[in-house]
């Protein structure tokens, strides 16, 4: 790896690093949160900067890593001129953010947690931004829709924030998810989803016949994202984050993720028709609507935020009129939005934080008290509303021009340049109201807070921001030239169009429309200023009739109801009708194939090979007609006596286990034998959450036909699906794999490279640690996850404390008492139970020293780290049995959630570590090593793998132990007054 992949690569984990160790701070560690977050943003900020030279000129930078080869998919790094402008947006604001909010957030705040989800959101930021694989695009897309939800919700306290961040997600969600589809769509028209081979493409996409629906689903992905009408509601309601949220999320990060996103596919899908009237009619619609709305809101941020709305329909509308000219008008406004809408956020940061409130019509006159403040906020606003000398007029100006081309010749393209003056006065009439009303005018009287100026370090990020904002505006050329230069060629190659960022150009008809829209702007506050000085809350007249949020939670709800109402029938409080459901599901599912057949008159043609002599032996159908019989039992028993039926369902196991033995798979046997002992273990625990058998004399008729004909019912389906699994299972075994490769069948492969390609003689074992680990990383993390949630389920049935005699500890001591029961030795019956009890206690080493082995031999022989952590916890399992939960937990120390921890962690570096070296995710790597005395010995790095697999196993499986184990522990309840015994409670075994 070189130094500049290496830097591109910590370009995108250092956020989530530091986000990781931020939250892992003690609540009241403010200033070092803010110091690991500063550092962590400067950081980045200083790679960003480092990596320029690899972009100049339009240059790609890449940089990929080894992932899924097979499957196409590798983590992919891509580095250009315009996703290099927005990373340093990202990590430049990113860093005044995090300055801004070490004074900003209160002292009651879980600050540590606050910069842990900034640093977090950054990451997912960069990581869209730089990603090289539209589906990684995606993920990083998704990842910034779960973080800016737990940052808007930070005060989770308050209602409004609840509701903005449950909002926020809902409709960046389902955009994300229409994305996902346009995304998979384009890279099967394609043919890949590399984001420079889909550039490649491009003819080939807008000849396919459904680039129309997947341009719409990544339009609906875009608009969801960047707030363009109709899915604009979300952005205002967000505004109840705290405000570095507000100025990090909704100037510079968030909001310009779908901005980037069409600027990076811009050279696909601009040619076409589609995109011109779709993008562009949807931007001038969110320019006017957001821009007017935003006269009548009373809270700073309101005000802001609907602004911001209107200046993202401004850049949609720029790339909507699908020029290079009117592209590189957007990359510029970007940049320039970004700069002075972060300011102005923090500015209103300041007000509230120093006057109490943010409704403008409580705040006047704040100049006096606010001087340096309000300077700063002055020219920002001024920046927005498009005055000359500050950067938001140049670009302004270049997008008044743009509406004056000649794009497609219609009616609403002759109208454009009156639509955009008019929008463009909108945004003059608010900022002069947010400056006036707030700085001018009498002194504010009855404020919540006495205002004065914050610490000078709180007021240095608008003070920079400012100053950008000054020098773009003054020197364009000179310091934003080649930034935007760089980035404009880099998505529009030889097509970049010859522009000017010179301060003046002549009185030319743009120049004229800006100067028409600054009078105007201004002319319509004088006319106003009384009627928007004291308006009402809800807004523009027509707000109360038409409100997007209304309409959003009527939705809402009615989606709620539906699902509620579809759970009520598909769903029961009982387990079996869920899984006879499911099975159904399942059962159609496979007969539907061959129904399909029927109905076309081709016959049933079941998929079966040569019939295998093997599978016909005496000694073999003896077995599975035991199994069989010991299935049947199981069901007829289960009604009677259930320990019988699971000493028959036992006896089905190890028919299972003599079938594989058979079939020559000694590695399956030896698992499922271990796994038979496991499960009878833990489901004889539970056996007590069953509800009590009702004996027939005590159920009427109709119950007792109801029963036997739900058992009859179930007993058809339970053989219908059987029979299907054999099927399935004899067709395996008799067919040839359908997938052959150039040397043989799919099985001969994994024979023949198990030792060549992953050093191990047992294919089964390096099936599950090399070829297939990405399935073992899977399975192992879902066994874990299955473990926490019954743990956390069985923690819900804990009897009132008050019901229990004693103190805590006298009720600990009676509870383990009675599950270890009493050891004094008084008949045979007793001392036989000690004597049991005694063997299973020493049988701990022995099973231990089992496990080691089976997990030692596994890549070579039968075993492996599945079979060596079901051995290990079976050793727990008897200690349990032996000598009570109380006993174990104080001399082994168990802490199965760190076993857990552990393995996963164990997994993932093994998997990672791969990369370190330039070879695939969970790629092993074997060597032999001479040992003395040993010899020549293969060590793969597999076995770590393994390890991480036996950690797991033994935490899920001991974890879920002690959660029945507790949950089974009874301690006896004081008499009551009568004398009598009373009933037998559970207590919780802590």
């Amino acid at each position: 790896m070189t130094v500049d992949a290496a830097m591109l690569t910590a370009l995108t984990v250092l956020p989530f690093l530091g986000s990781a160790l931020s939250s892992s701070l003690h609540t009241r560690a403010r200033k070092a949160a803010a110091a690991l977050a500063g550092l962590v943003s400067l950081s980045t900020l200083g790679l960003v900067i480092a990596l320029y030279p690899r972009v100049s000129g339009g240059a790609v930078f890449k940089h990929e890593v080894t992932w899924l080869p097979s499957l196409g998919l590798n983590l992919s790094l891509r580095l250009d001129g315009v996703s290099w402008l927005f990373a340093l947006l990202i990590a430049g604001i990113g860093a005044l953010v995090v300055l801004y909010a070490r004074y900003y957030m209160s002292a009651e705040d879980p600050v540590p947690r606050f910069f842990g989800l900034l640093q977090a959101f950054m990451g997912s930021m960069l990581l869209l931004v730089l990603s090289g694989n539209l589906i990684q695009l995606v993920f990083g897309w998704e990842l910034t829709s779960l973080f800016s939800f737990l940052l808007i919700g930070y005060w989770y306290h308050n209602a409004n924030a609840r509701d903005g961040a449950r909002m926020a997600l809902l409709v960046t969600s389902l955009g994300g998810f229409c994305l996902l589809l346009g995304v998979i769509v384009l890279g099967s028209i394609a043919g890949s989803y590399d984001v420079d081979a889909v550039l490649a493409a491009a003819q080939e996409i807008r000849a396919h016949p459904y680039f129309v629906p997947t341009l719409v689903l990544i339009l609906v992905g875009t608009f969801s994202k960047s707030a363009q009408f109709p899915f604009h509601f979300w952005l205002p309601h967000a505004m109840a984050a705290p405000t570095p949220v507000s100025a990090y999320l909704h100037s510079a990060t968030m909001v310009k993720a779908g901005i980037f996103l069409m600027t990076l596919l811009w050279p696909v899908f601009s040619p076409s028709d589609v995109w011109y009237f779709g993008v562009g009619t949807a931007g001038l619609i969110t320019f006017l609507l957001g821009a007017f709305v935003a006269i009548f809101q009373n809270d700073l941020k309101g005000i802001l935020a609907y602004s911001t709305i209107s200046h993202l329909g401004l850049i949609t509308l720029l790339l909507g009129l699908a020029t290079p000219a009117a592209l590189v008008a957007a990359v510029f406004h970007v940049l320039n939005h970004a700069t002075f809408k972060a300011g102005l956020f923090m500015a209103a940061g300041i007000i509230d934080h120093e006057t109490g409130t943010r409704d403008v019509r409580k705040l006047s006159g704040l100049i006096r008290a606010l001087p340096f403040t309000g300077a700063l906020a002055i020219i920002a606003t001024a920046a927005m509303a498009g005055v000359p000398l500050v950067n938001g007029f140049l670009s302004k100006e270049m997008f008044l021009s743009e509406t004056l081309a000649v794009h497609s010749g219609t009616f609403l393209d002759r109208l454009l340049p009156v639509l955009a003056t008019i929008g463009s006065a909108f945004g003059v009439v608010y900022s002069v109201r947010f400056i006036h009303q707030v700085f001018f005018g009498p002194p504010a009287k009855d404020l919540p807070k006495e205002p004065h100026e914050p610490v000078a370090w709180m007021r240095l990020p608008i003070e920079l921001l400012v100053l950008v904002v000054l020098a773009v505006g003054i020197l364009p050329a000179r310091v934003v030239g080649p930034l935007l230069e760089n980035a404009v060629r880099s998505v529009l190659g030889a097509a970049t169009p010859d522009y000017s960022l010179a301060l003046w150009h002549g009185f030319t008809p743009a120049l004229q429309l800006s100067l028409i829209a600054l009078a105007a702007g201004a002319t319509a506050y004088t006319a106003f200023r009384r009627y928007l000085a004291d308006s009402p809350d809800e807004g523009p007249p027509w707000a109360g009739r038409v409100r997007a949020r209304r309409v959003f939670d009527l939705t809402f709800l009615a989606l709620v109801r539906g699902a509620t109402a579809g759970l009520r029938w598909l769903s029961t409080a009982r387990l079996q009708p869920q899984m006879l459901l499911l099975t159904l599901v399942a059962l159609g599912a496979g007969l539907w194939p061959f129904a399909l057949q029927a109905v076309r008159g081709a016959g049933w043609h079941l998929p079966f090979g040569p019939v295998r002599s093997d599978l016909l032996e005496p000694a073999y159908v003896a077995v599975w007609a035991i199994g069989a019989v010991c299935a049947s039992l199981t069901g007829y028993l289960a009604k009677f006596h259930r320990f019988a039926a699971m000493i028959t369902l036992a006896g089905t196991g190890l028919a299972m286990v003599l079938s594989f033995v058979w079939l020559s798979a000694p590695d399956l046997a030896l698992t499922q034998l271990l796994v038979e002992v496991v499960t009878t273990v833990l489901l004889l625990l539970g056996l007590r959450w069953l509800p009590r058998q009702v004996p027939a004399e005590e159920r009427t008729r109709r119950e007792v036909i109801r029963a036997r004909a739900r058992r009859v019912r179930d007993f058809v389906v339970a053989v219908a699906a059987g029979a299907g699994v054999a099927v399935l299972a004899y067709a395996g075994m008799t067919l040839d794999p359908a997938n052959r490769l150039r040397d043989g069948s799919l099985r001969n492969f994994f024979v023949e490279n198990a030792y060549e390609g992953a050093g191990g003689h047992n294919v089964v074992n390096v099936l599950l640690v090399d070829f297939r680990a990405f399935d073992t990383m899977g399975e192992i993390t879902v066994l874990g996850v299955v473990a926490l949630t019954v743990f956390a389920l069985l923690r819900r049935f804990r009897p009132p404390r008050e019901l229990l005699g004693g103190t805590k500890q006298q009720q600990r001591q009676a509870a383990f008492d009675a599950a270890a029961g009493d050891r004094e030795v008084g008949d045979t019956a007793t001392e036989f139970l000690y004597v049991a009890r005694t063997a299973m206690h020493l049988m701990f080493p022995v099973l231990g020293v089992l496990a080691v082995y089976l997990f030692v031999r596994g890549h070579d022989d039968p075993g492996g780290g599945f079979a060596a952590g079901v051995a290990m916890a079976i050793a727990f399992i008897l200690q349990y049995m032996a000598r009570g939960a109380r006993w174990v937990e104080e001399r082994l120390r168990v802490l199965p959630v760190r076993w857990i921890g552990a393995g996963l962690l164990v997994a993932v570096s093994t998997g990672a570590g791969a990369w370190l070296f330039g070879r695939p995710l969970l790629k092993s790597y074997y060597e032999r090593v001479d040992f003395p005395l040993l010899g020549s010995v293969p060590v793969a790095s597999a076995m770590l793998f393994d390890l991480g697999v036996l950690l797991l196993v033994v935490g899920a499986t001991v974890l879920m132990l002690v959660a029945l184990a507790h949950q089974s522990i009874r301690a006896p309840r004081p008499a009551s007054r009568e004398g009598a015994e009373p009933p037998r409670e559970e207590v919780e075994a802590e």
